[in-house]
């Protein structure tokens, strides 16, 4: 075996961290959402969003609940500058929502910024400059004071232009980019900088966002430089921390998670893990994970499908099926044991007393997020007895008792063999009806006469019922007359003479098709022959003694 050249790369470090508290901590509330859809979402895109794309995508975000989005890097093109004019000329600004702008920690880019939220309600300013090891070496060539004084110059000119604007409705974040390739000593040394040149205090919070802007590390590495960072830095309550995770190892909604059971107060992501690269941490799925565990989001993903549909028109990206929570194949069973095992939790759910959902194989109801039951159970060759059960009960009212699920279930498989496809509901509901009901070889029931004993209609005597009938097989047409305790009964003595086949009935059981005065019955029967085969089969019909009659002609004429 050809093996891999993993030793050009190098662990990661850890944190020497004593009695980290993070792992006996657990998440009780929503954090602050801030999505970045329309920043770091949108110039991952091929086909960067237009104008209008840009509105609607906006409006989503803002139905969904987020009262903090990223608009935008607004001096980096004139359609970010454009869009983030329009928001606030058309006043599609909500009162409680609060807008972010972007910008390097250059003059020029920063003054730009500024002129693009002129009038602005609620604004922050995000400033950021890579702090890295590897890029100060690589990329600047700058000494750790150099890097440390771009921080510093760009919050002092954001602080004097928030000033200068009188608007005190903009607040200011700062990012040690590439936060994950940092000494943790040096970019709290950075941040320290950036606080006392802001002035952050608990009455003017600053906002540091801490990004694993290339996921680098195990989750729990990650967790313990947020700890770190929140027990050195000095003065906690000056600060929002906030983190920003990438999904290069995709974990980037575990790291997520578990750096605000670290301390984070602030989480950034995008819609569907939309963003650069590997994309960013999915806020779909770490809100909904919340929801899962009975804690409120404070988001509002009770409409998914409309949800996706905004994303993939405004993105032209689209969400894999198998995607968490949102694609098109999560709340569907191809296995035969979850099948079954889902068909029985629906039904265990409707008798639970305390309304907890609690059905095996998913996680959340899917009419939580606005889907449905209609494709939970879907057949292929993998499929097993129950699922196919489920959906013939659920669509159209057929009840095949355990008995009778295998022979189906084999029937069904054959097809799903032959075909290499999945079966719809309404293919497999044909397939039933050809493989039991509309039998009509070897065995024909011409003709059916039931009539009960006038003194006793109702009673079980043996010769209560009596029974004529007209039979064509392949052989002959013959008639019989004769009794038994029920119509089911006399067809099994009178054919059994007639024909010289003997059979017994060994499982039966009926029941009507919906509800109404016009509704039909099915009979499901099991039959025995003295050689020792076995047969199964059904019949349909309004009267429910005729369809026992037909079930077990279906069954004749399934015999092997």
């Amino acid at each position: 075996m050809k093996r891999m050249n993993y030793q050009k790369y190098t662990a990661y470090p850890a944190v020497n961290l004593s009695a980290r508290s993070w792992p006996d901590k657990t998440i009780t509330k929503a954090p602050i959402w801030c999505s970045v859809d329309l920043r770091d979402g949108n110039q991952a895109l091929p086909v960067p969003m237009s104008v209008e794309e840009k509105v609607a995508m906006f409006q989503l975000l803002v139905s969904v609940g987020f009262k903090e989005i990223e608009v935008g890097f607004p001096s980096a093109s004139a359609t970010e500058y454009a869009f983030v004019r329009r928001l606030i000329q058309d006043r599609l600004i909500p009162d409680d929502v609060t807008i972010q702008v972007l910008t390097q920690s250059r003059e020029h880019l920063i003054r730009k910024t500024f002129d693009a939220i002129n009038g602005v309600k609620h604004a922050i300013v995000h400033l950021y400059n890579s702090t890295s090891r590897l890029q100060r070496d690589v990329v600047f060539r700058k000494n750790k004071d150099e890097i440390k004084g771009i921080a510093v110059e760009g919050t002092a000119l954001v602080r004097r232009l928030r000033d200068e604007s009188g608007n005190e409705g903009i607040r200011f974040e700062y990012s040690p980019e590439s936060f994950t390739g940092t000494e943790l000593d040096y970019a709290l040394d950075v941040c320290h900088a950036v606080m006392d040149t802001w002035g952050a205090s608990s009455d003017n919070k600053l906002i540091l966002n801490l990004p694993s802007t290339v996921e680098m590390s195990l989750p729990n590495i990650y967790a313990d430089r947020i700890e770190w960072f929140c027990r050195n830095i000095k003065d906690r309550n000056a600060v929002l921390i906030s983190v920003h995770a990438h999904n290069d190892r995709g974990t980037a909604v575990a790291t997520a998670e578990l750096a605000l059971m670290a301390g984070a107060d602030r989480i950034e992501g995008a819609l569907f893990g939309n963003g650069e690269r590997c994309g960013n941490m999915d806020i779909v799925i770490m809100a909904l994970n919340l929801f899962s565990q009975g804690i409120d989001p404070e988001l509002d993903f009770s409409d998914l499908p409309r949800v996706r549909d905004v994303y993939r028109r405004c993105t032209r990206m689209d969400i894999h099926p198998r995607h968490p929570y949102a694609g098109d194949l999560v709340y569907t069973a191809f296995s035969g044991s979850h099948q079954d095992a889902i068909s029985k939790g629906m039904k265990a759910r409707a008798l639970s007393p305390d309304g907890l959902w609690a059905v095996p194989y998913l996680p959340i109801d899917p009419e939580d997020v606005g889907c449905n039951y209609e494709a939970i159970v879907r057949i292929n060759s993998q499929s097993g007895k129950g699922g196919m059960a489920y959906v013939l009960e659920k669509d159209y009212g057929i009840q095949i008792p355990k008995w009778m699920q295998p022979d189906f279930a084999e029937a069904v498989q054959a097809v799903a063999d032959t075909t290499g496809v999945e079966l719809s509901p309404d293919q497999i509901h044909e397939l039933f009806h050809l493989e039991y009901v509309k039998l009509r070889e070897p065995v024909t029931l011409k003709k059916c006469n039931i009539s009960w004993d006038d003194e006793a209609p109702l009673s079980c005597d043996e010769d209560s019922t009596s029974l004529s009938c007209i039979v064509q097989t392949k052989e002959r047409e013959f008639s019989f007359e004769a009794r038994g305790n029920g119509p089911l009964d006399a067809f099994v003595k009178g054919f059994t003479r007639e024909s010289g086949l003997e059979f017994s009935v060994d499982e039966f059981a009926e029941h009507a098709i919906g509800h109404s005065a016009r509704a039909l019955a099915i009979a499901y029967i099991k039959i025995g022959c003295a050689d020792g085969r076995v047969s199964f089969g059904a019949g349909v019909d309004s009267n429910i003694s005729l369809a026992s009659i037909k079930a077990t002609v279906s069954a004749l004429n399934r015999l092997p």
